[in-house]
């Protein structure tokens, strides 16, 4: 079998078996295409560990990351160790492939005060009715509000919706489902959405309108990139174009919520981190936290 008929056996199998998002399989799809630039299509048995030192070699000197060097080492060892797990090789020549250590990179985040008066902005000229600026309203309220990643917040449904508890369910990473509260602001903002929106946009759907809470201009569910869209056009001109974007203001919600004393389990569940290793990221960025901690505590503060 050709590398290219196995990266798309593989493929496959992360999407049918594994269950994994299809964002995620076409990044596995983009390593291993990475990869077969310099291997070439060659049979899988004829791939060693000396190609594949040879395509990292090739990719550091290209510049890439060093944790892109690490997702693209996992990868590799992810697809020949499903090669051999299947009889489809029978030796696994990514075993000695030692991954670069990953840098730790802070994420990137916004004052409170910044993300306050871009999204009060937002709110007043959404007062006046445009259907559009109600949706990007209250999409960003939630995003913020809940610290959804913007997968999730595509994919809520109005069903996934609980008024009354102020709550979202929404399907992260690995298909895992939570419910994610949501603050006075978001919830304004939905319901004015929901009530002088979101109609007018169902509207122009042709056919059967979305169940999807967010719509995009055509009726349909709203897509990842118009949510960046959104983010671009709303939130950065006014916080920083190298500062925020749909994820960091996930990132900042976190942040923030540490800042006010937030536990960090808690957290934690919010944001749907498998690993509080994840959420301890923010620890690190959030110096009003510690600053307070040791006025509160420290005997010679």
């Amino acid at each position: 079998m050709h590398t290219r008929d196995a990266i798309d056996r593989y493929a496959r199998h992360l999407a049918d078996v594994r269950r994994l998002s299809p964002a995620t399989v076409r990044a596995y799809r983009s390593d291993l295409a990475d990869m077969v630039t310099v291997t070439g299509d060659v049979e899988l048995g004829g791939i060693d560990l000396e190609m594949l030192r040879e395509w990292l070699w090739v990719a550091t000197k290209r510049g890439d990351a060093r944790s892109t060097l690490a997702r693209r080492t996992a990868a590799a060892r992810g697809f020949f160790g499903w090669a051999c797990e299947y009889g489809h090789l029978a030796a696994d020549p990514s075993l000695r492939l030692v991954a670069p250590k990953r840098g730790r990179t802070l994420p990137r985040v916004a004052t409170a005060d910044g993300v306050a008066h871009a999204l009060d902005d937002l709110r007043v000229r959404a007062a006046e009715g445009d259907p559009r600026l109600l949706r990007d309203a209250a999409a960003l309220e939630l995003l913020y509000g809940a610290g959804l990643r913007v997968s999730e917040l595509c994919g809520i449904d109005l069903g996934d919706l609980d008024h009354q508890a102020a709550t979202v369910r929404v399907l992260g990473k690995g298909s895992k489902e939570r419910v994610v509260p949501y603050g006075i602001p978001a919830a304004r903002a939905l319901d004015a959405y929901l009530v002088r929106g979101r109609p007018a946009l169902a509207a122009r759907a042709d056919g059967r309108p979305s169940g999807a809470v967010f719509l995009g201009l055509r009726g349909g569910r709203i897509g990842a990139r118009a949510v960046y869209d959104i983010a671009a056009r709303e939130i950065a001109p006014l916080v920083g174009a190298d500062t925020i974007g749909p994820h960091a203001l996930r990132h900042s919600a976190a942040t923030h919520l540490l800042d006010g004393g937030a536990d960090l389990r808690a957290v934690q569940e919010m944001l749907g981190h498998a690993s509080l290793g994840t959420t301890q990221i923010y620890t690190h960025v959030s110096g009003e936290r510690l600053a307070a901690a040791y006025r509160l505590a420290h005997p010679r503060a």
